[in-house]
């Protein structure tokens, strides 16, 4: 079972990705997939939220 560093770590790791394809997505105009990656950024960000992960030098999108 992994332990709360590692589920953290993973959790940051979705969520640079989530972000990297949705700065193509806007860059792109794709409003669809966009939108669809928005939810899952959303949910990844309330759960570092909840950890108390500090997201201000990692979020790039800021919604």
């Amino acid at each position: 079972m992994p332990n709360t560093l590692e589920v953290v770590k993973e959790t940051i790791e979705q969520f640079q990705k989530i972000q990297k394809h949705m700065l193509i997505a806007k860059e792109e105009n794709a409003i669809k997939t966009y939108d669809s990656l928005k939810d899952d950024y959303l949910s990844l960000k309330a759960i570092l939220n909840v950890v108390g992960v500090n997201l201000t030098d990692i979020d790039k999108i800021k919604e």
